[in-house]
């Protein structure tokens, strides 16, 4: 066992232990439960299962007052994992801006037309030939998005805060990298 998996497991464990009465208290939802287990054994950007329950259990905490139903925010989490992953980003740098971007909301609509979780605009579309992609479906949203914002940080250099300019069209302004990073650190940001 890593060191990384006996400290999360220590934290785990004195979470349960500091919070005895209140789980003892609650009826386990055993449609949740299913689902998580579900969602936990179809991960496949994680190392390892461990990884996985804790982080989709720490984040569905995190969201769950934005995204109601169960099975649609375990799934909006596995495949923002899995984006990050693909591009090499932290997920949560993903939850943040998409909080700001939409609040989850994958039918959002801005109005500039930008669509969907992530606030893609459908020129996109167009412009890579394939106008019948549908950017209110989440993993196709998430696909451009993350490619999207994955393209803007290469071109800056790695540099986030210019990256997230430009991901909103905003370039040379900071107010909306600094909203997606108070957003992050507000919500999202796990300290080790």
């Amino acid at each position: 066992m890593t060191r990384k998996h006996a400290v999360l497991k220590a934290l785990v464990c004195s979470a349960l232990l500091l919070s005895v009465t209140p789980v003892v208290a609650q009826t386990p939802d055993s449609e949740l439960r299913a689902v998580l287990k579900q969602t936990i054994e179809g991960a496949t950007s994680f190392e390892d299962r461990f990884d996985a329950e804790v982080w989709l259990v720490d984040m569905s905490g995190r969201t769950r007052s934005w995204i109601k139903d169960d099975d649609e925010r375990l799934e909006i989490l596995r495949l923002i994992h899995q984006e990050a992953q693909r591009i090499d980003l932290e997920p949560e740098l993903l939850l943040a801006l998409i909080h700001v971007e939409s609040l989850y909301d994958r039918f959002a609509v801005s109005s500039a037309g930008a669509q969907g979780l992530m606030q893609v605009m459908p020129f996109w579309k167009n412009e890579i030939g394939r106008p019948d992609d549908n950017l209110t479906q989440i993993k196709t949203n998430l696909r451009y998005g993350s490619t999207i914002l994955r393209h803007y940080l290469d071109i800056e250099k790695g540099n986030l805060t210019r990256a997230l300019a430009r991901y909103n069209g905003s370039l040379g302004k900071t107010w909306y990298p600094e909203r997606v990073m108070n957003a992050w650190d507000k919500y999202y940001f796990v300290r080790n």
